[in-house]
């Protein structure tokens, strides 16, 4: 927005990132420029990059001016067929927070009154979309609620998201970001421990049973001599208690076993398919 207003566009709002032609321009080019890069260490073109898992359209897309939703999801349908016409190598999604749209059910208006002009579900059907993804800050969106009440909204949260990933979308669903500020008045740990144990407990128990969602990452990983990145969000490893050190590297102990274990069930799948395979033909040479 800001570079097309360098060269005079009369853009007046933010929002009009979504429509002004000049600005959907110089985001095309601001993406075919990182998709063909090329990596100087390795020689690789980003697209053709295995390392990387996925692009994001943007981060959190909003657009409060418009509370049909349409300007967004005509945004993601024109942008996430640029995306794969360039590369069709790597996965893709949105960006999105999670909001439902102003005519969604009166169960999903989590947030009375507050209209981000998406929807999680219109726009996560969009073709070009491979993964949904949700973000979770009950402490933002909740202001002055209690850590009860707090913590009763992200199960739910969490609890219709995962529903509606399997049920409706049929697509995988990632919480790309989700955390508790120690700048909140009141702060302690142990209400950032029983977010995160919420949280984790949630992605186990739906990778456990084959549900949508395997993973969950928190807002934001830090190391010492970032302080001009700390918002209240960071976790820096050599600092939090022990007592969330522990609650993360339960999970990532958990997640590893479950893949572990799916891993070896599907070769033994493979196997028993090979011998069938092997079997049938040794018959037919047999029988001729």
């Amino acid at each position: 927005v800001n570079w097309a207003r360098s060269q005079g566009q009369g853009i007046s709002s933010d929002d009009q990132f979504f429509t002004n032609p000049v600005v959907k321009g110089y985001y095309k080019s601001h993406v075919k420029a990182v998709i063909t890069r090329i990596n100087k260490f390795t020689g690789i073109t980003y697209r053709d990059d295995p390392t990387i898992l996925a692009w994001e359209l943007m981060n959190e897309p909003r657009c409060s001016s418009d509370q049909s939703g349409r300007i967004i999801q005509d945004w993601i349908t024109e942008m996430a067929a640029h995306v794969k016409s360039m590369d069709s190598n790597h996965l893709l999604e949105a960006g999105l927070e999670g909001f439902y749209g102003r005519f969604a059910p009166q169960e999903k208006q989590f947030i009375p009154g507050f209209n981000a002009g998406t929807d999680f579900i219109s726009n996560n059907q969009i073709r070009g979309i491979d993964f949904a993804t949700v973000h979770s800050y009950p402490d933002i969106w909740l202001t002055g609620k209690d850590d009860q009440t707090q913590l009763a909204f992200l199960n739910r949260w969490l609890d219709t998201h995962i529903q509606d990933a399997r049920n409706i979308l049929q697509k995988p669903l990632l919480l790309t970001e989700f955390g508790k500020s120690w700048k909140d008045p009141g702060f302690n740990p142990g209400q950032r421990d029983a977010l995160f144990s919420t949280v984790y407990s949630k992605v186990y128990w739906s990778a456990r049973y084959g549900g949508p969602t395997a993973g969950a990452m928190f807002w934001q990983l830090l190391t010492q001599g970032m302080d001009s990145y700390r918002d209240g969000y960071e976790l820096i490893l050599k600092e939090i208690p022990l007592t969330t050190s522990n609650i993360i590297n339960r999970q990532c102990r958990m997640l590893r076993y479950l893949g572990k274990l799916y891993a070896r069930l599907r070769n033994i799948e493979k196997l028993k398919k090979a011998k069938a395979i092997r079997r049938s033909q040794w018959l037919n040479q047999t029988r001729g």
